[in-house]
C-alpha cells in the first residue's frame, strides 16, 4: 500500500507533462506567427521549470530501482510488481521530460532564427536604400562643388538633365533589384 503514494506522485508528473505539452504547442504557434522578446523569457522560465521537475524525477527513479533490487523482507513480491509499474511510469516521465527539453531547445532556435530573419529583412531594405542613394550622393557631390570652369554649370538645361540622370539611376537600380529578386 505504501507504493500508492509514490504512484500518485508519479501520476501527477504525467499531469505536469500534459500541461507542459500544451504550453510548448501554444508557444511554438506564437513563435511562428510573431516572435516577441517576452517569448524568450517564457522559454527560459519553461526551461528552468523543466530542469526543476527533472531533478525531482531522477532521485525517485533511483529510489524505486533500489527498492526493486532490495532483498529486504519488508517488500513483498506482490508489492514489487506494483513498484515495477511505478518505476516504468517514472522512466516514461523522465523520457518525456527529455523530449520536452529537446522541444524547448528547438523553440529557442526558432525564436533566434525568427529574429535573425527579421533583422535580415531590415538590413536588405537599408542596403537597397543605401545602394540607390550612393550614386545620387556622388552626382550631387560633383555638381555641388564650386568650380568656375565646369561646362555643365553654364548650360541652360543642366538642372533638368541632372534630375533626369538622378531619377533614371534610382529607377534603374530599383528595376535591377527587382529582377534579381532582392526586393
Amino acid at each position: 500500500m505504501s507504493y500508492s503514494i509514490i504512484d500518485l506522485v508519479v501520476d501527477h508528473y504525467f499531469l505536469i507533462e500534459d500541461s507542459l505539452d500544451e504550453i510548448v504547442e501554444d508557444l511554438e504557434d506564437q513563435l511562428l506567427l510573431s516572435p516577441s522578446p517576452d517569448m524568450l523569457n517564457t522559454i527560459q522560465k519553461l526551461k528552468r521549470g523543466m530542469i526543476f521537475v527533472r531533478r525531482a524525477v531522477s532521485p525517485l527513479r533511483e529510489v524505486l530501482n533500489g527498492l526493486l533490487r532490495s532483498e529486504s523482507d519488508l517488500i513483498r513480491d506482490t508489492t514489487k510488481v506494483y513498484l515495477r509499474d511505478v518505476y516504468d511510469h517514472t522512466i516514461r516521465v523522465a523520457e518525456g521530460l527529455d523530449t520536452y527539453r529537446d522541444l524547448i531547445a528547438g523553440l529557442l532556435e526558432i525564436y533566434l532564427s525568427s529574429l535573425s530573419n527579421k533583422m535580415n529583412e531590415v538590413m536588405k531594405v537599408l542596403t537597397v536604400f543605401a545602394t540607390i542613394f550612393i550614386p545620387l550622393t556622388f552626382l550631387a557631390g560633383v555638381y555641388g562643388m564650386n568650380f568656375d570652369y565646369m561646362p555643365e554649370l553654364k548650360w541652360a538645361w543642366s538642372y533638368p538633365v541632372f534630375w533626369s540622370i538622378s531619377i533614371a539611376t534610382a529607377v534603374g537600380l530599383l528595376i535591377f533589384f527587382r529582377r534579381k529578386k532582392w526586393l
